[in-house]
């Protein structure tokens, strides 16, 4: 834990909790938002994913980018750990796999700034039973 050892510095922790808070709050308008679900499990948790969760929410911080980050339980992809889902708005839910917080830092360049695909991506594996 960092020392705070002036009030310019207890104003610099505040700010980044504050932008930190934001992120993950943006609830109320998360169908115009990007969304990105990290999974929190106990196996994405032993494999990285809060330090991948951190790095998501730095490099958005970093880049102004607005989105809501959330954690998720297992989404079945252990073998892949850390995973994380991304939805960018009117676009269905990408899943990248063995994330790392370098991995992290592309996906948010890449695919949510620009919607460049990557190389990541876990494949889609079955079907809605009750399509409209």
């Amino acid at each position: 834990m960092t020392k705070i050892k002036s009030l310019d510095d207890l104003r610099k922790m505040k700010e980044k909790l504050q932008s930190s808070v934001h992120l993950r709050e943006n609830g109320e308008r998360c169908d115009q938002l990007v969304q990105i679900r990290v999974a929190m499990a106990t196996c994405g948790i032993a494999a990285g994913g809060k330090e991948v969760l951190s790095a998501l929410v730095d490099q958005l911080d970093r880049r102004n980018i607005e989105a809501v980050v959330t954690q998720t339980g297992c989404m079945g992809y252990c073998y892949a750990e850390p995973t994380i889902e991304v939805t960018l708005p009117g676009s269905d839910p990408v899943v990248f796999g063995e994330v790392t917080t370098d991995k992290a830092a592309e996906i948010v360049d890449r695919y949510v700034a620009r919607g460049e695909l990557l190389p990541g991506i876990i494949p889609v594996n079955y079907e809605v039973v009750d399509k409209d």
